[in-house]
């Protein structure tokens, strides 16, 4: 998923190299679903919500996320979201990571191509 870091995450790492501000990396990660991708300042989006979405809790270390190469890491593991009940979660654009189960920081987001369907009864995960 090719993306952008946001403007929270961003603060940080410039903060660690120019300032030497400390930044402690969250332990676990928390992968989102967009119906409306938010901005880098982490507004103007609009996540998945309701028939049974909550995001998904990802530890955050090499086993789930092998050490980067050329200016990209990838997940290892899939990333099973279940299967959304009712109607669905509808057109789902785009994903994200938040430092939070709930509300938090955005650290990462971009869109999906092509877009998917989270159709009721189906089970939607990412590779």
């Amino acid at each position: 998923m090719a993306g952008f870091k946001s403007t929270y995450l961003a603060n940080k790492i410039l903060g660690m190299i120019f300032g030497n501000t400390a930044y402690t990396p969250p332990v676990t990660l928390y992968c989102a679903l967009f119906n409306v991708l938010p901005n880098a300042g982490g507004t103007g989006g609009i996540e998945v919500s309701g028939s049974g979405y909550a995001r998904v809790a990802v530890t955050n270390n090499t086993t789930n996320f092998p050490v980067p190469t050329i200016q990209q890491v990838s997940n290892a593991a899939i990333i099973d979201f279940g299967t959304p009940t009712g109607v669905g979660w509808g057109s789902i654009v785009g994903g994200g990571w938040y430092d939070a189960p709930t509300g938090g920081n955005l650290l990462y987001a971009g869109p999906f191509n092509p877009t998917r369907a989270g159709t009721g009864g189906l089970n939607f995960f990412i590779p």
